[in-house]
């Protein structure tokens, strides 16, 4: 799993959004990755039930310098020349997911940690002097 920088214009939207790649077609399961974003006083938080890939598989960047972008690719081989398959519902696809963030985070200090197949995304915010006093 990565953390890249990247400033690439590739997104504007205010909104999430999730891109089908042509080659995922009949792939919803995957493509259909579910991301919950949770704000607390302190962070962004994200998190994104990826089953089934590694850590290795999933890609955290920050483009354009605010828009948060969680991509993956499963890859699946199947080489087994001593058996026949009479149906394979393991798939290999690509998802991307993105979300622009508010102007109050620290994009320097995102961190991206993954247990048990969900993939946690957490976006420091800047805190106001003025909240921390009440």
């Amino acid at each position: 799993m990565s953390i890249i920088p990247n400033n690439n214009a590739f997104m504007n939207s205010p909104f999430s959004t999730a891109i089908a790649l042509p080659e995922l077609r009949g792939n919803t399961a995957f493509l259909n990755s579910q991301v919950d974003w949770k704000e607390t006083p302190e962070a962004h938080v994200f998190k994104a039930d990826i089953t089934g890939l590694s850590k290795e598989e999933v890609k955290v960047e920050v483009e354009d310098g605010r828009v948060l972008q969680i991509s993956g690719e499963r890859k699946v081989e199947k080489e087994d020349k001593s058996n026949a398959f009479h149906h394979v519902e393991c798939s290999s696809g690509k998802f991307m997911r993105s979300f622009t963030l508010p102007e109050n985070v620290k994009l320097d200090q995102v961190k991206a940690s993954m247990d048990n197949g969900v993939l946690t995304v957490t976006v420091p915010k800047i805190l106001d002097a003025k909240a921390i006093e009440n």
